[in-house]
């Protein structure tokens, strides 16, 4: 393991990178059911409300499983719930390594932490809406979604980094 991490090294290999198992597990468990508890707000108000009538015309774009009547949710939550974890542990190892650039305290950080986040999601969604064909609105309440989703997911992360993790 050590001979792994010494080949990920920053730029003139002088600075190693940081993989605190217990930011990167713990706290990415964290960012995950900050995220997820969110979810169960914003889900039923933007895409069973705002976007339900641009989803059912443009229903080519979904999986099979989400154009079943009703929509069958359970046979994909094992999927969202994999990538969503896999996802919030990389993430929870990137703040680590950069969290000290902003200032303020845990949870300010994570905010901080949370705004980038946002916007980075954000940026992509307006890249692959040139590719995808979906209308404006739909692109606009992901991005909304994903910049309150990682606000509250980074301020979870920062708290938890602030007060369980050694520097």
């Amino acid at each position: 393991m050590q001979d792994i991490l010494e080949l990920i090294t920053l730029i003139g290999g002088s600075v190693m990178m940081k993989f605190d198992m217990k930011v990167i597990f713990l706290g990415g468990l964290v960012f995950y059911v900050a995220m997820f508890a969110l979810s169960m707000i914003t889900g039923p108000f933007i895409h069973q409300g705002v976007l339900e009538p641009y989803y059912m015309a443009h229903q080519e774009f979904w999986r099979p499983e989400l154009n079943q009547e009703p929509p069958d949710i359970a046979s994909l939550m094992p999927r969202w719930i994999t990538v969503g974890l896999i996802t919030t542990f990389i993430f929870a190892g990137i703040y680590d390594n950069i969290r000290s650039a902003f200032d303020g305290s845990g949870v300010m950080k994570g905010l901080k932490f949370g705004v980038v986040m946002g916007l980075i999601y954000a940026s992509i969604g307006a890249g692959w809406s040139g590719f995808f064909n979906l209308p404006n609105a739909i692109w606009m309440w992901w991005a909304i979604e994903g910049f309150i989703m990682y606000i509250a997911g980074g301020a979870a992360l920062g708290w938890f980094v602030g007060k369980f993790a050694s520097d």
